[in-house]
């Protein structure tokens, strides 16, 4: 709700309350938020944006996961990429059309593919409904209206002054005269946003039908979600929501779901396998050891479960228990590149980094030269110490910046490997892009400029640098400029 303080405000304020509650709506999230408990999380956020993860292994299954939903909804050519958001709730979104956000805490709590495949093919639908520019242009709308309300609004209370009316009761009709035409066009936007959650809710099943894929997983998670809201359902008013109530959507899709020949297809076990790993992985990495053991005690010795204990060892300081736990992952499954991916990244923040070159290079090896481990495995080169890698180290971190030029820790690894060499001029350049990578771009082009300097003009290095200084960054990145 947009507060007011003076009885004639600016149009901006109008403008800036709504602009507060259009970024909550246009991040069009799967979770059936109160709109204050909403508010208040879009608040907290840094102006980098939410801290999110990379790792090679999840990655690679998101991407498995949305392949055939994103053909299926004519976005196969969109380029859209699953980032993940490091956040323990249960919750997936989308702020424009190129990237879905998952919480790992959804990845966490999803026991099957089948279901988070169904948040994934709801984010979809999303995208391929235009629901955010569509979302725009009715807050655009509501903009004008608002602005109009205040205006009249504004005039009444001119008008009560010429009357005689004054004092507090001036205020009273000031104050109700313009937070009531706003909570009506609030009411009417959540109203909208509702209606699109519907649509992708039946866009998600169309998909998951076109891919001879089950609904199941969605019904499961409204069913989760309706557990939650069980005790405070009576306390929330459904207008009030920016989703539909879990309740409302389970009784709009469950006969829908159950009516596809496909409702009890199964995940095939290798894809079911994979889930586990990952939600094992991620357990390992996020939980503390006691949570990890009460998870996965000693006696289960599924793969799962020793991976999320081999990890949780090294996290948590027992790095040569989680070699030795590692090194039997290995004998389990010899061709699986992400143990030998943890085996080196255990022993390079353990402070090993030559005996992290070994299992790192096999890793780069067996996964086609994935960047985020082929930058693992430049850095492992450039902090051995050992000069007769840095040409190594060379090669291995400009392949992995190509392909990823999203990530800043091998844009660093990069240039101190330049300066090794003595390069000072590509050491700057590398510098300044792992400062962009990171969204820092005040110190970013400062280090460009100094690059720039260094080249002579006209040449590649003097251009890559020139770019990076002239570069104007997103709107949303301005508090970093």
């Amino acid at each position: 709700m947009i507060g007011l303080r003076s009885p004639s405000p600016a149009p901006g304020a109008a403008r800036a309350g709504l602009r507060a509650f259009a970024r909550i709506l246009c991040a069009a999230s799967l979770a059936a938020l109160p709109l204050h408990e909403a508010a208040a999380q879009s608040g907290t956020s840094q102006p980098k944006g939410p801290p999110t993860i990379r790792d090679t292994e999840i990655e690679a299954l998101m991407r498995d996961y949305t392949r055939p939903v994103l053909k299926a909804a004519g976005l196969a050519q969109q380029n859209v990429e699953v980032v993940l958001i490091s956040d323990r709730s249960f919750n997936a979104f989308v702020a424009d059309g190129k990237r879905i956000f998952v919480n790992t805490g959804a990845l966490m709590d999803s026991k099957t593919p089948n279901q988070i495949i169904g948040v994934l093919a709801h984010e979809a639908g999303h995208i391929a409904g235009g629901h955010l520019a569509r979302m725009r242009e009715q807050i655009a709308g509501a903009q004008t209206m608002a602005i109009v309300a205040m205006l009249l609004a504004g005039a009444g209370v001119a008008a009560g002054a010429a009357a005689g009316v004054g004092g507090r009761d001036m205020g009273s009709i000031a104050a109700a005269g313009m937070t009531a035409p706003q909570e009506m066009i609030r009411r009417s936007l959540l109203t909208y946003q509702r209606g699109e959650e519907q649509a992708a809710d039946r866009s998600a099943v169309s998909y998951l039908n076109a891919t001879q894929q089950s609904a199941r997983g969605m019904i499961e998670t409204f069913q989760r979600f309706q557990d939650d809201q069980l005790f405070l359902s009576q306390r929330i008013d459904p207008y009030l929501l920016s989703h539909p109530m879990a309740r409302e959507r389970i009784a709009a899709l469950e006969a829908l779901a159950k009516a596809s020949p496909y409702y009890d297809a199964k995940d095939p076990p290798a894809l079911q396998e994979r889930h586990d790993m990952m939600r094992a992985k991620l357990v390992g990495f996020m939980e503390r050891p006691d949570a990890v053991a009460r998870k996965y005690p000693l006696s289960d010795t599924s793969l799962p479960a020793q991976y999320a204990r081999a990890i949780s060892a090294y996290r948590y300081g027992n790095v040569s228990g989680a070699i030795a736990q590692i090194d039997a992952l290995i004998a389990r499954q010899p061709n699986n590149p992400y143990f030998y991916e943890l085996k080196g990244q255990a022993l390079l923040e353990s402070a090993r980094a030559p005996e992290s070159i070994a299992p790192l290079r096999k890793a780069v090896a067996m996964t086609n030269g994935a960047p985020l481990i082929r930058a693992m495995l430049g850095q492992a080169l450039v902090q051995s110490g050992n000069p007769s890698y840095n040409e190594e180290a060379l090669r291995e971190l400009i392949l992995a910046t190509q392909r990823d030029p999203n990530s800043a820790g091998a844009w660093r690894s990069l240039a101190m490997a330049y300066g090794r060499k003595g390069d000072v001029a590509n050491a700057d350049l590398a510098a300044a892009h792992g400062y962009f990578a990171s969204g820092d771009f005040k110190i970013g082009r400062e280090i460009a400029a100094r690059a720039r300097q260094r080249f002579p003009p006209g040449t590649p290095g003097w251009l890559k640098a020139d770019d990076l200084v002239n570069f104007k960054p997103p709107k949303s990145a301005q508090n970093n400029r």
